[in-house]
């Protein structure tokens, strides 16, 4: 029996690194359908196989995270992938990105795309956003306006987050994942869509989730997505999920305090008071809004799970 990673799933098959480098094409035991659990690119295996072509993989090693959307286990770091324009820069999906990668204890990482093609207000706006990220304590690169980046530049702002690691692209279609992917390494030869000028979002133009190695550790780059659900998330976790709110939420003068209607709230009067952005609160309680109104799920005998 060997042990490695999978690197790629596509077509029924899965695409295993072992552990002396060489990648096994197999496919799953039956047991994993009949059981309802699904092997994700990231996932610690152990597999048999008779040819490199050939091979079965039989068991799935405990996962430390996994990601849903997308889908991905065992991640160290989570590069958000978020354009100034074309798509326009949106605090509200960063944020969103940020509680997905916060609840599973991975560590984020703010990548800022095409201020090359800014205008100077777009550029102005968008960085004074990002100071308040970088003030909570995000890593934040924004590149300068109308500079392109080489790659050298690329690698030295990402290598520390990189190397070492398995780390995850994730972020809206459009925004330039692959772009930023190929221009890091050319032989990738990543597919590149447009945006879509009636939906001003990006088109889908990576299918499938595959780690690739680059900077000393692997890279995902995955399907952009501009949704996200938050199906496990309770209420009580969320402020959790933003480290300001969170810090200052330890101060309010009733446990279990959400921040939205209780009075004597440190976190309502933070916001007021400027020490909290308003817009990342507001995007807190739409999101806290979004989970309470969520439909419940219920078993097959009708508990609630």
């Amino acid at each position: 029996m060997e042990k490695g990673q999978i690197i790629k799933a596509l077509s029924g098959f899965y695409y295993i690194q072992s552990e002396s480098g060489k990648i096994y094409q197999t496919r799953a035991r039956g047991i994993f359908r009949k059981d309802n659990i699904t092997p994700l690119v990231g996932d610690y295996v152990q597999f048999f196989f008779e040819t490199e072509k050939e091979g079965t993989l039989e068991e799935i090693l405990p996962r430390k995270n996994e990601l849903k959307r997308p889908a991905v286990a065992n991640v160290d770091t989570g590069i958000i992938i978020m354009s100034m324009t074309d798509p326009a820069f949106s605090p509200s999906l960063l944020d969103r990105y940020l509680v997905s990668l916060e609840y599973n204890a991975i560590q984020p990482v703010i990548f800022i795309t095409k201020t090359d093609i800014a205008s100077e207000d777009e550029y102005e706006k968008v960085e004074k956003e990002c100071q308040v990220y970088k003030d909570i304590g995000y890593t934040v690169i924004l590149p300068e306006r109308q500079v392109e980046w080489s790659t050298d530049e690329i690698h030295a702002a990402l290598e520390e987050s990189v190397s070492g690691k398995t780390a995850v692209f994730m972020g809206q279609s459009g925004a330039g994942k692959s772009t930023l992917l190929n221009k890091m390494d050319s032989s990738l030869q990543l597919k590149i869509g447009e945006t879509s000028k009636s939906l001003g979002r990006g088109r889908h133009t990576t299918r499938h989730v595959e780690l690739v190695p680059l900077l000393g550790g692997l890279i995902a780059d995955t399907p952009g997505f501009s949704a996200l659900q938050f199906e496990i998330i309770e209420e009580a976790e969320l402020s959790s999920c933003f480290p300001e709110l969170w810090e200052m939420g330890m101060n309010c003068r009733f446990n279990g305090c959400v921040h939205q209607n209780e009075p004597n709230c440190a976190v309502k009067e933070a916001v007021e008071a400027g020490d909290i952005a308003s817009f990342r609160y507001t995007n807190y309680l739409s999101l806290l809004e979004e989970i309470q109104n969520r439909k419940p799920k219920y078993g097959k005998k009708g508990d609630r799970t």
